[in-house]
């Protein structure tokens, strides 16, 4: 029973650790509280797993489509990548994530290749942190979960 409080410890811990880095907002504790009133289904972890995967996806498009010489980067499927992954991330909470979509919109809406490759970076660093912070949580939901069916 003393794993157990310690792992939720850490997980209060890690949450309020999301919310105050901006990784997280209310959008996200609205998805948990899903998760909660369905009797803890997996339902969040399925639906963070689609995210990340989606989102991972995504970035490697864009880098993609980024990478060619300028007159054939095509910024209007940058555009959609962009605008595909913006609403994701506000579906899951991500906010940090769609804060840094938002910031990338500027410059390819100005067809400012360099502008996206350099806003691009930190959109990875972002979505990555997220990912981090969010696989970290599903771990400490899963152990807690385990220990708890062990009762």
């Amino acid at each position: 029973m003393e794993a157990i409080a310690e792992l939720r410890a850490q997980l209060h811990a890690h949450l309020s650790s999301m919310y105050a880095t901006g990784a997280v907002d209310a959008y996200f504790q609205q998805l948990q509280e899903l998760d909660e009133g369905s009797g803890g289904t997996g339902y969040v972890a399925e639906v963070l797993n689609i995210f990340l995967n989606d989102g991972d996806r995504i970035l490697r498009d864009i880098d993609a489509l980024l990478n060619q010489p300028l007159h054939e980067v095509e910024f209007c499927k940058v555009d959609a990548l962009v605008q595909q992954l913006k609403g994701s991330s506000s579906t899951v909470g991500a906010k940090k994530v769609n804060l840094a979509c938002m910031d990338f919109q500027k410059f390819y809406v100005a067809k400012n290749k360099k502008g996206c490759l350099m806003t691009l970076t930190l959109l990875k660093g972002d979505f990555c942190d997220v990912r981090n912070k969010l696989q970290t949580l599903m771990q400490l939901e899963q152990q807690i979960a385990s220990l708890v069916s062990m009762w």
